[in-house]
């Protein structure tokens, strides 16, 4: 397969890229890693009049920590974010989350701002964005703005992201003292995108949770968090696990495709979020 005809631009600049999408909108694309857009183009998904590469602009690379949490620029890579000592300090689930993503050359090269900006919803990294409470900052000629995660994936392969817009880093805020985290994915092949995936984060104080995340993917249009199973959870131990897998297994509507049907997904959702509260609980611990 072969894209079809297109002009380049590789951008020494934010400023230049902006540029460039403020002049041709909806007709430009931007090109980081590629690992998501070059298949779209071979199989004519897609018809830029132009693309503009942005990976080479270094002020879109690089993590800074400052008193409130991790701001990650959009042309880091999964690699980096599976192996940074920052990263595996603060978040270690992320860390887990990107050991699943493809193989090793896709890691190598697949960014986290192009991964969010595609909104796959059998991706890792949306997951991770809705429950790591992420900020992300979208950047355009004339100012930037920033939405939260939660906000920003509104279904499969669509975010709020403008056509003149870049985003240009997540943020990621500390999470409370106490907290434990689990993460489980079923796939049909190490590598291949998820059949599902749980994750979760829990804060205990004591023999009671004070704080409780859940977020599924592969099991709706964009990856979500299941805030009825994250209430059932607060005041309480373990005793709580199973209703709470049981109140995500009921709240999710997959669809049936060639890897598994609703039934399976669902299925799994229960087993998974059952087995991700108990780990989380352990490390809270």
């Amino acid at each position: 397969m072969k894209p079809p005809p297109f002009d380049y631009r590789r951008c020494a600049s934010l400023e230049e890229a902006l540029s460039l999408l403020a002049t041709h909108g909806t007709e430009a694309k931007l090109l980081a890693g590629g690992q998501s857009l070059m298949p779209m183009l071979n199989f004519r998904l897609l018809r830029p009049a132009i693309l503009v590469d942005i990976g080479r602009i270094a002020a879109l690379d690089g993590i800074t920590e400052d008193a409130r949490g991790l701001t990650i620029g959009a042309l880091a890579r999964h690699r980096v974010l599976e192996t940074d000592a920052r990263i595996a300090t603060h978040f270690p689930v992320l860390a887990e989350a990107m050991a699943h993503v493809a193989h090793l050359a896709v890691r190598n090269r697949g960014t986290i701002g192009g991964s969010l900006s595609h909104a796959d919803p059998a991706a890792e990294l949306p997951m991770m964005a809705l429950l790591l409470d992420a900020t992300l900052r979208l950047t355009r000629q004339d100012g930037a703005r920033e939405i939260p995660a939660a906000d920003f994936f509104l279904g499969s392969l669509a975010t709020a992201l403008e056509p003149e817009e870049v985003l240009t880093a997540i943020h990621l805020p500390f999470l409370p003292p106490g907290t434990g985290w689990g993460f489980a994915e079923t796939a049909p092949r190490a590598g291949d995108f998820a059949t599902a995936a749980a994750a979760c984060l829990l804060t205990r104080r004591g023999g009671v949770i004070t704080m409780a995340r859940i977020a599924l993917m592969g099991v709706h249009e964009t990856a979500l968090r299941i805030p009825a199973a994250e209430a059932a959870l607060l005041g309480q131990g373990p005793g709580a696990f199973a209703e709470a897998a049981r109140i995500a297994r009921d709240a999710v509507e997959p669809n049936s495709d060639l890897r598994a049907s609703a039934d399976l997904r669902r299925h799994l959702v229960e087993v998974q979020l059952g087995r991700v509260l108990a780990a989380a609980w352990e490390k809270a611990a």
